[in-house]
């Protein structure tokens, strides 16, 4: 096929782009912007667009199929000189139904834990050497790419995100894969952009249930009551396993995971990844890997690429990354590392980066998220507030919010910057918890900093 991809740069739309390229297809591609590490992973293989920008001589009537990524807008030049030729345009979750027709797809859906289950599975899958079909939101040890697709796989694997399918269809992402195997790992408001209601984020996971092929399984977390009350609510033709978190200690800041043969150490830690792994030890079961087998292979986890992601360790200290900024992932993640090292000091910083963080009339579900924390820390720029168009907050509105009397808040990246460099980091765990960058923080200078003390 020749395939033309309308914002080629973007983090999902590269993978897809070297997964298609990989499978042999011709593919082209345009941006307006193309940063790291698409830029080099695209230039390696011959994908880089030689200008960036947008070139509706680029769109031909000899192209097989357009994929449109959310990057780009409705107006968009290549996109409608597409219509004009009447070309076959798909949004990157059709393209990924399409491509997945004849297999079994397994959809893994929730506001938190998607990709953290969808890489367990495929760590497991990998361990086992099965080959699978998969897309992922997060770069995974031992995987060249975060999409795979090939005619011979049974199975594709896909992290069902509820964000919108492109700038033309409004539709959420996991509307649109139809799964036979689907798993549900937790409801909390998000996206308050696009759902500016609790009522009407929920609605799009019934939608999800009913989504479902008849006859095929969902497997969903009992232990999350919106979760429970909408899968057992739901009239579909299809089979429902729950599943709850498993037994667990720590020992000494290791997590040992019950199983039939006794306590097994594993390398993640956290209520909530415990909760996630035994998601995916029933997709497993499904897909045909057994429990022992399970077992042996999830015992290599490491985890996904910022989640919970060990960037510096010493004999007294440890510092975190992780991509936590939703009310529900910021507690869980807080509450995780204090349990792990709960004789350490939690030096936990937030930054408050994307829309719905910023929206002043959705700071209220922060409350009490940083409790675990010892010291609580909350960065945010009022310049991506303006870039955003959003109501301008006001350091009170912080203070208020998390309702924390110590909280600490800083809007100005040397700042913060200057406030980690002055803690003194002996018997402490450093938090770092954002979808952004602080302003530009340079994290390997921060693992430097750490390693030195």
């Amino acid at each position: 096929m020749k395939i033309h991809f309308i914002a080629i740069g973007g983090s999902a739309m590269h993978n897809l782009a070297l997964a298609l390229h990989q499978k042999g297809d011709a593919v082209t591609g345009s941006d307006d912007e193309i940063f790291e590490p698409s830029k080099t992973r695209l230039n390696n293989k011959g994908l880089l667009p030689a200008k960036e920008g947008w070139f509706p001589e680029k769109i031909t009537s000899d192209i097989d199929a357009v994929i449109l990524g959310m990057h780009a807008k409705a107006d968009n030049p290549e996109l409608l000189k597409a219509k004009e030729l009447d070309l076959k345009i798909y949004s990157y979750p059709e393209f990924l139904y399409e491509q997945s027709k004849t297999k079994t797809r397994v959809v893994i859906g929730g506001s938190h834990g998607k990709t953290t289950i969808t890489s367990m599975i495929l760590h497991v899958m990998n361990y086992h050497e099965k080959e699978v079909d998969y897309m992922v939101g997060a770069q995974l040890e031992g995987f060249d790419t975060m999409v795979k697709i090939t005619d011979e796989s049974d199975f594709m694997v896909i992290e069902g995100d509820e964000y919108l399918s492109s700038p033309i269809d409004r539709r959420p992402k996991f509307h649109l894969y139809k799964p036979n195997i689907a798993l549900l790992s937790g409801i909390a408001w998000d996206h308050v952009n696009v759902f500016p209601t609790y009522e009407n984020y929920v609605a799009q996971f019934e939608i999800f249930l009913n989504e479902i092929t008849n006859g095929g399984a969902i497997i969903y977390n009992e232990e999350d009551p919106e979760v429970k009350r909408i899968v057992e609510a739901t009239t579909s033709p299809i089979k429902k396993y729950p599943y709850r978190t498993p037994e667990y200690s720590v020992d000494n800041g290791t997590t040992l995971l019950a199983t039939p043969e006794g306590p097994m150490p594993i390398e993640i830690f956290g209520e909530h990844n415990l909760n996630n792994l035994e998601g995916a030890r029933w997709i497993c079961q499904l897909m045909g890997v057994d429990a022992d087998d399970f077992y042996e292979a999830i015992a290599t986890f490491k985890g996904a690429s910022k989640r919970l992601e060990k960037i510096a360790e010493t004999k007294n200290a440890v510092a975190y990354k992780d991509y936590a900024h939703s009310p529900s992932k910021v507690k869980a993640t807080t509450q995780a590392v204090k349990n792990q090292y709960p004789s350490r000091k939690l030096i936990a910083c937030l930054e408050l980066h994307t829309y719905s963080s910023l929206s002043p009339d959705f700071l209220k579900e922060y409350r009490g998220t940083l409790d675990s924390a010892d010291s609580a820390v909350v960065f945010y720029s009022p310049h991506a507030v303006m870039i955003k168009q959003l109501e301008e907050i006001k350091r009170e509105q912080i203070e208020e919010a998390f309702d924390r009397k110590d909280l600490v808040v800083f809007t100005n990246p040397a700042d913060f910057k200057t406030y980690l460099y002055s803690q003194d980091y002996e018997n402490s765990c450093l938090l770092l918890m954002s979808s952004g960058n602080y302003g530009g923080l340079d994290f390997e200078a921060v693992k430097g900093y750490i390693k030195k003390e």
